[in-house]
């Protein structure tokens, strides 16, 4: 784990350099710059080690070497990577994705942090705090006001500001307590992986579901990076045959392994369970991942399954007034202001005080110096970020003293924080 950052890097021209690359920060013989396509063999080559990727492994989920460096090169076109370098090796990189997510029904820019790796030889030298500081700046720069990963190491994204916004249920149901077939008028048809049907009712989903990622054609391609072969993709039909609802899975020793199951409506919801059903001979045990943040126990007829929670995306507000200003806020009331005091380290634009007020249905936020404003609440990038997400509700904060405000206030934040958990269920 990196910890504090070096304090005599420094900032140097091409002029100081012996090629024609533009370093960013210098540390004796460390140089920070950008990645392009030349670096590609040394930015597979630390993708592969940090993660532990073996030739064994990409052969097995229907990988060959040179496919797999080949399949990485939209990762340096279409990112920003930057990456320390160790005389002319590559010592420590990190990746930045410009995606876009769904917040309470606002689609909003959003930087995917992902590839954050160091070699062994390398560590402790701060040189991951400061690429991640670099990154913050980048996403600042490009106007992202939010960003989400998926933690190695969940205290180590605390401290650069970033906490757990969704969980991951995992569920474990025998093939004796699948639920009873229910009468539905459409059909369920396995169809390609690529199939238009298939994106659409996730893309029509994601625009409906709070925290779900709006997947291009650079967020498909990680939805199946590490998938196996036989990974099959099924979609559910109306009468009318209209794509409802999908489910992505495969089979392997008796075990029903669902991968993402998303329906439109109940009708959906019952058809695809009605398919998983059909496979009763087939299979012992059916295991999957639900991401909507709610057990799905109570809705069995035998509820004695085994689902166990774990903590899965962390999100970090970039632009804490921008983020405040675009933030669907549940009720606007127009007599009403709500004066943020938050703190962030890594990220010092965000730090001071923010008045926020809404007049004939727009959100106004204002930086304002010396307030004397009521209505005070004080908390960290962290808490802003999973508490406007919905992750953790404001009374839940306010009693584990996340949140530093006066008792009244809790029954207004409740009232302007919409009630919805993310859905994010992808991984990059």
């Amino acid at each position: 784990m990196e910890k504090k950052e070096d304090s005599d890097n420094k900032c140097i021209s091409p002029a100081d350099t012996a090629d024609s690359h533009v370093y960013l920060e210098t540390h004796g013989d460390f140089r920070m710059r950008e990645l392009d396509n030349d670096d590609l063999e040394q930015f597979n080559a630390l993708l592969t080690y940090a993660f532990q990727v073996t030739s064994y492994e990409l052969l097995q989920t229907g990988w060959q070497q040179d496919e797999f460096i080949s399949a990485k090169r939209p990762m340096l076109e279409k990112a920003y990577v930057l990456g320390w370098f160790y005389k002319d090796r590559l010592a420590s990189m990190i990746v930045v994705y410009s995606m876009k997510v769904n917040i309470h029904d606002n689609i909003m820019e959003m930087g995917g942090i992902t590839g954050v790796a160091t070699y062994p030889e390398y560590t402790g030298r701060g040189l991951i705090h400061s690429l991640m500081r670099r990154a913050i700046n980048y996403m600042h720069d490009q106007e992202f006001p939010i960003s989400f990963l998926y933690p190695y190491s969940i205290p180590f994204y605390r401290k650069m500001g970033w906490e757990i916004v969704s969980d991951k249920i995992t569920f474990t149901i025998r093939d004796t307590q699948l639920p009873k077939p229910r009468p539905v008028e459409g059909m369920v048809e396995r169809v390609s992986e690529d199939s238009e049907d298939f994106h659409n009712v996730y893309s029509y989903f994601a625009v409906q579901r709070h925290g779900a990622l709006i997947r291009d054609s650079l967020a498909w391609d990680e939805y199946w990076r590490w998938e196996n072969d036989d990974m099959i993709v099924a979609v559910y039909y109306n009468k009318e045959h209209k794509p409802l609802g999908y489910i992505v899975y495969y089979i392997a020793n008796e075990i029903f392994h669902i991968k993402e199951m998303v329906y439109l409506n109940i009708e959906a919801n019952y058809g695809l369970w009605n398919y998983i059903t059909a496979h009763f001979s087939m299979i012992t045990q059916v295991v999957g991942d639900n991401y909507s943040g709610e057990p799905m126990a109570y809705l069995l007829e035998d509820s004695e399954i085994t689902e166990t929670v774990s903590p899965y995306i962390m999100a970090r507000i970039i632009d804490a007034e921008a983020f405040l200003r675009e933030y669907p806020w549940q009720v606007q009331p127009e007599d009403f202001r709500i004066h943020f005091r938050v703190t962030d380290e890594m990220a010092p634009w965000n730090t001071g005080d923010y008045l926020v007020s809404w007049k004939g249905g727009e959100t106004r936020c204002e930086r304002v110096e010396n307030n004397q404003s009521i209505n005070v609440v004080e908390l960290d990038i962290n808490t802003l970020t999973t508490m406007l997400m919905g992750y953790k509700r404001p009374s839940y904060l306010y009693e584990h003293e996340k949140i530093r405000t006066e008792y009244y206030m809790l029954t207004w934040l409740e009232r302007l924080i919409p009630v919805e958990k993310p859905y994010f269920s992808d991984y990059f």
